[in-house]
């Protein structure tokens, strides 16, 4: 599972968003980047999550942040997904899981006793210079901006 902690440079990733636009590392140099995994769009935890982002996001800016949401939903989802509740930053269609597993948050999760592979709700705030400040295992939906900038 995550084994990328803070001090770790940040995989140097390539994903695509809802509208089919590339995302990578190096398109954030300067800037410090929030990446937030969620299992699913549009799910009550996930859209609490992102609302909650979405309603901070001129805090973001103020501080230099940039948001990337990242799950395995098809374009389509995630475009669905970000017009519904006007999320200003990209969602990225991981849908080959090749950021998340880069990340390494794809594994085994349990709900209700039963066990399968998914992603686990996780953040990475990486710096200006590509190094991981910090990892956010333990995330509060309804108040993950306050968890992030604190």
């Amino acid at each position: 599972m995550i084994t990328l902690k803070a001090g770790d440079k940040a995989p140097n990733f390539s994903g695509v968003d809802q509208d089919g636009k590339t995302h990578k590392l190096a398109d954030y140099a300067g800037k410090k980047l929030v990446v937030f995994f969620y299992p699913k769009a549009s799910t009550p935890g996930c859209t609490a999550e992102a609302c909650d982002l979405r309603d901070n996001f001129e805090r973001f800016k103020a501080n230099n942040y940039e948001l990337l949401g990242v799950s395995a939903d098809s374009q389509k989802a995630q475009s669905k997904f970000k017009d519904k509740y006007e999320f200003p930053f990209p969602l990225l269609a991981d849908e080959d899981k090749s950021v998340i597993n880069a990340f390494g948050v794809w594994g085994p999760k349990k709900f209700m006793g039963r066990e399968y592979d998914g992603i686990h709700r996780t953040t990475f705030v990486i710096n200006e210079n590509g190094i991981i400040d910090e990892v956010i295992e333990k995330v509060k939906t309804k108040e993950h901006a306050a968890q992030i900038l604190k």
